[in-house]
């Protein structure tokens, strides 16, 4: 059986050293191994490379959405702040009214104007 084994793979030279020359099937196996060897990895590095960047974009994505939950509180703040500052506005001009209508009356009954 070795023997078969051997006569399929050829001669290598560079496995046995009474080799001489590399027959084609052997340089054939010798270029598949190679081929796969290299392939093997090229294909590691590449899974490995996206993998890291798959982390890395993960991690991107988490922060952006703790940002914007954050911005969101922040834009809830800011519109209650705003809804509460209108109020306090319209309750200043409706004081305001108020005050002219009663420096109005003033100045009527005094007959005085300024």
């Amino acid at each position: 059986m070795g023997l078969l084994i051997l006569a399929l793979w050829g001669c290598i030279p560079e496995l046995t050293k009474s080799c001489v020359d590399m027959t084609n099937s052997s340089s054939t196996y010798l270029g598949i191994v190679g081929g796969a060897a290299v392939g093997a990895v090229i294909s590691w590095w590449i899974y490995n490379r996206q993998m890291k960047t798959t982390r890395s974009q993960d991690y991107l994505l988490q922060r952006i959405k703790k940002i914007e939950e954050n911005n969101s509180k922040i834009l809830s703040h800011i519109e209650q702040f705003t809804n509460y500052h209108n109020t306090v506005l319209e309750k200043i001009m409706h004081m305001n009214e108020r005050i002219l209508s009663l420096q109005t009356k003033i100045e009527s009954m005094t007959g005085k104007k300024g």
